[in-house]
């Protein structure tokens, strides 16, 4: 089970990847920068993707959790999320799963995917065998998914709507909540299942469409909908981001030895950077997660806290991609009192630094031990050092990765070697279980996966 939603927080990474282009295109069919038709145009655009969420997660789920991605899958996922969708509102109108149809949908075609994809069947029905039985397979399932939710999700929904209040109860306390627990996740890769639920599935909002009146659900939707009350759960992103990281990078790089600074400064400088321009933070935690995971602990606990004082201050700043300074200029218009955000993050900035710096020094933690030896080596090079470190070409099932990670099927995972790893520039290495691997790369992470596939059917 947990290697089940490690992947499927995985492969929710691919549907969630159009949002920052579907959010865009919502921000330019505001009005403000074009007017007329050519706002509609862009405004029509970007509903289209927030309208079919559902769908958008069903198509990219089972494409993600597909053996080669194969769009069989993907195919089957899109069918499914209709079928079910359309089972389960002519049973009851008011039912509403949300982005939940597209995620059991996606997950039920990608298993059933990996399970018949090569099925042979009798030769006068040999034509739906193979991949096309999928498809027929998965419409069968999704039947059976639409009636069980027609007349049982009300009760799912329920306590749907309950876990909300309570959240949405608790005010800035949920906040913190949520904030902490979604940093503590991501060493697991589960923080995008936690997000899907505030992102997509918290709160309604109900606003017009070309006449007809459409709920939006989730906090990112909602927020791009145009609802002022959203943004609770993405506003004190901007503040730990943009601000409280790099503060931390710095504190880092003040308690390395002074010989050594002028490499980890450069590290730390462009991993603070990404963190500050687009909001992509892995590369920056997972160079101390590991060796020093007190201080991990420090961060989750004060982006909780930055997300719950964003909430006390009445700031409600969304993203589409995530909280770096190119969400923070698009979208400061729609934002309500986003100029708060900068003394705020010049306050946290101050709290993550001197928190940070003591803590490194009270605790003598040693964040670059073995980093400060790394070496660079050249592409095909490269490429077989790291199969070597993966335990060589037959310890390797399969190979895939997300933004910032390798996500490897092994025979055996305790064949890794760890030193060779960060060596070739890992920032860590995630055991599940005996079978599962996640190497924790950085950005570099999909080009490396692409090297050792190509590499391994090049034989």
């Amino acid at each position: 089970m947990f290697n089940l939603l490690q992947r499927i927080g995985k492969a929710l990474m691919t549907p969630i990847a159009v949002l920052p282009v579907a959010a865009l295109l919502l921000r330019l069919g505001f009005g403000d920068i074009f007017d007329g038709h050519i706002a509609l145009i862009m405004k029509s655009a970007g509903d289209a993707i927030f309208s079919h969420l559902d769908l958008l997660f069903g198509i990219g789920i089972a494409y993600g959790l597909a053996k080669n991605n194969d769009g069989a899958a993907a195919l089957s996922g899109a069918i499914g999320v209709l079928i079910a969708k359309a089972v389960y509102l002519s049973i009851d109108k008011e039912v509403n799963m949300g982005v939940f149809v597209g995620i059991i949908i996606g997950v039920i075609a990608g298993t059933l995917y990996n399970r018949y994809h090569a099925i042979k069947l009798p030769e006068f029905l040999g034509f739906f065998g193979g991949k096309r039985f999928v498809p027929i397979i998965t419409a069968i399932s999704a039947i059976g998914v639409g009636i069980l939710a027609g007349y049982f999700w009300h009760f799912a929904q329920s306590g749907i709507d309950a876990f909300s209040n309570a959240i949405i109860g608790l005010k800035e306390t949920g906040t913190f909540i949520y904030g902490t627990l979604n940093r503590l996740l991501i060493p697991l890769g589960l923080h995008h299942i936690l997000n899907s639920v505030f992102w997509f599935q918290l709160g309604e909002y109900t606003y017009l469409q070309e006449g007809v009146q459409v709920v939006a659900n989730g906090d990112l939707h909602r927020f791009f909908a145009g609802d002022k009350t959203a943004g609770i759960y993405m506003s004190g992103f901007y503040v730990v981001m943009m601000f409280g990281l790099p503060a931390m990078a710095y504190a880092i790089y003040l308690n390395t030895p002074k010989h050594y600074r002028k490499k980890v400064g450069a590290i730390l400088a462009g991993v603070a950077f990404t963190s500050f321009l687009t909001g992509i933070t892995e590369p920056l935690e997972f160079l101390f997660l590991f060796v020093a995971p007190l201080l991990f602990v420090l961060h989750a606990l004060l982006t909780g806290l930055a997300l719950a004082a964003a909430q006390m201050l009445d700031i409600h700043a969304g993203f589409g991609f995530s909280a770096g300074f190119i969400d923070y200029v698009i979208n400061y218009k729609l934002a309500t009192k986003p100029l708060l955000i900068l003394p705020l993050g010049a306050v946290f900035s101050l709290i993550y630094f001197f928190t940070s710096y003591y803590t490194i020094k009270l605790f003598k933690l040693t964040i670059f031990k073995e980093m400060i030896e790394e070496k660079t080596i050249e592409s095909d090079e490269e490429t077989q050092a790291f199969i070597a470190a993966l335990g060589g070409e037959d310890n390797i099932i399969h190979t895939d990765a997300c933004i910032t990670r390798l996500r490897m099927q092994v025979h055996d995972s305790s064949l890794l070697k760890d030193d060779a790893l960060i060596r070739l520039g890992a920032k860590g290495v995630i055991r599940p279980d005996r079978r599962s691997v996640q190497v924790v790369l950085g950005t570099k992470a999909e080009s490396v996966a692409e090297k050792i596939k190509a590499f391994l059917h090049r034989g």
